[in-house]
């Protein structure tokens, strides 16, 4: 089960396609979905949990909450929604391909992949990639 909390003012219109979106995702990649909860916030809403829970005082897109067993997939994903926008306009994409972007992004982790090392990013950016191309199919 996929869930959507909103801590700002802002909201999904699309919250079942998504929610099969990511699903597809994760089925795509040989897992099984359990239950993720994605929490729309602003920067200060998530760089409190920055510097509460990972000792990191900055800015940030997301912040994942790993839960996944094995391989059934589960978590807790914060979003803020300020850096997605200004990300967005710096990287010269729609707001909502940076969305699903970051959205995806740290269901990927959840599967196992990281973004630490060049070649570990660029295998992450193939499967954003991927993921997104199923979302606008």
């Amino acid at each position: 089960m996929i869930t959507f909390n909103y801590e700002t003012n802002f909201s999904l219109s699309n919250e079942s396609q998504l929610s099969q979106w990511v699903e597809d995702c994760i089925i795509k990649n040989d897992f099984k979905l359990g239950e993720i909860n994605y929490i729309f916030c602003d920067d200060a809403y998530l760089h409190s949990l920055n510097v509460k829970f990972l000792n990191h005082d900055t800015f940030t897109d997301i912040i994942s909450f790993d839960n996944t067993v094995g391989r059934i997939v589960s978590g807790d994903i914060f979003i803020s929604v300020d850096r997605v926008k200004e990300n967005a306009n710096d990287f010269k994409v729609s707001f909502d391909n940076e969305l699903h972007r970051v959205m995806i992004h740290g269901v990927l982790h959840y599967l196992g992949f990281k973004d630490k090392t060049a070649e570990e990013k660029s295998l992450m950016r193939g499967k954003e990639d991927e993921c997104i191309t199923l979302l606008n199919n």
